[in-house]
């Protein structure tokens, strides 16, 4: 069976201290929001700043080191 790999990048702010917390089988996990900025002119050519909340979760060895990352 080959593996597949997803990837995502998301670039924007960091909306909050990262989270880090442990399962109850002692995996990592780390969750934080991140805040993307969308500016654009609508219809009625007036200006729009959108916002979009993303909640981000990593696993593992990533938990981890996106918890040193980011703090």
């Amino acid at each position: 069976m080959s593996h597949i790999r997803n990837q995502v990048r998301i670039i924007g702010n960091l909306g909050a201290d990262p989270l880090e917390r442990q399962t109850n089988n002692g995996k990592s996990v780390t969750n934080f929001p991140v805040a993307t900025n969308e500016t654009y002119v609508n219809e009625a050519g007036e200006k729009v700043n959108e916002t979009q909340w993303h909640q981000v979760v990593c696993w593992g060895k990533l938990a981890t080191l996106m918890l040193l990352c980011l703090s």
